[in-house]
């Protein structure tokens, strides 16, 4: 493809490896690095005059130190003359706080949603937005692609009795998640009501719908310490189910997630590379990865072509 250029941020290299590889391109030579009081410089190493220009980084790691290192990325790039500058945030950062629950309560995603504008990007590609509103905290356009059709593809190579399974959501804000799976599949799917007592604890679950004598596949968009998904687990097993899986597009991961899946009932805990998990997967067996690097380069290919995106909604050559 003609005047594109892909760069890679320090935060997850690995997929960016692929994305160029899938289309058939080179990364484009960057080198990032910190001054000795902890400022981050970067050096574009290449033209990018009048190139459309994708940036991968996602929203893990050093989290506020990979930010600032796209935001200097995407004004470098665009100060170079670059004629069009996309972000590629495979896991958006700060997605969670998305609107004033309390008093006093930043929204920090509108903040992010800010400086990347300010900071010169032209268009944002992400993956299964935690809260899609945030979309509309940009100006300028935003492709929230979703994990779905990767998601479907695992099940059924993967789960022998997938046609008697009950998709579950761990809380209500995922229904529309796991019912739009669950009709392109063809079977139930039930929800679970959790009250917090704060944040990362949960106080009371309610099983709302019926997975006795099924196999119970939760799905999230994300999961960070793992205490929902964990009490999720035990809630469905203890209603009956026989075997539970956990599907998430972004797992973080911190904190006692490892040790707390190890010890949880899970048969497999299956995550998108939206986020690098070798690591993680070294002291946790129950860890699977789905590489959906072809989903954000089929976006990327579409969008530097003038061609819709909205068709990787439904439908990806995986």
């Amino acid at each position: 493809m003609p005047n594109i250029k892909i760069f890679s941020g320090s935060s997850h290299q690995d997929l960016s490896q692929k994305i160029a590889d899938r289309l058939g391109l080179e990364l484009g030579k960057v080198v990032t690095k910190k001054f000795s009081n902890q400022e981050t410089c970067v050096e574009i190493g290449e033209s990018v005059r009048g190139e459309d220009v994708y940036i991968v980084q996602s929203g893990c790691g050093e989290i506020n130190d990979n930010i600032m290192e796209l935001l200097i990325m995407i004004n470098a790039c665009k100060i170079a003359s670059a004629s069009r500058v996309t972000a590629v945030i495979p896991c958006f950062p700060y997605a969670r706080q998305d609107k004033k629950d309390k008093s006093r309560a930043p929204i920090s995603a509108k903040l992010v949603a800010n400086m990347l504008s300010v900071a010169g990007t032209d268009h944002i590609i992400t993956m299964d937005l935690h809260a899609s509103q945030i979309q509309g905290f940009f100006d300028i356009p935003v492709d929230n692609l979703y994990a779905e059709p990767a998601v479907l593809k695992w099940i059924r190579e993967n789960i022998s009795e997938w046609r008697n399974c009950t998709i579950v959501s761990p809380d209500a804000g995922g229904a529309k998640r796991v019912t739009s799976i669950a009709d392109r599949l063809n079977v139930d799917f039930a929800l679970i009501h959790k009250e917090r007592k704060k944040a990362n604890e949960v106080d009371r679950m309610v099983l709302v719908g019926d997975v006795k004598d099924r196999v119970a596949i939760l799905v999230d968009d994300m999961a960070d310490t793992c205490g929902t998904i964990c009490h999720a687990a035990d809630k469905l097993l203890s209603a009956g189910a026989t075997r539970v899986y956990a599907i998430l597009t972004h797992g973080i991961f911190s904190g006692p997630a490892i040790s707390r899946i190890n010890n949880a009932c899970f048969e497999a805990v299956v995550v998108t590379n939206t986020i690098p998990q070798e690591d993680k997967m070294k002291h946790c067996s129950k860890i699977q990865v789905i590489d959906i690097s072809m989903i954000l380069a089929e976006a990327i290919r579409r969008t530097h072509n003038g061609e819709s995106v909205s068709y990787l909604f439904s439908h990806v050559p995986l």
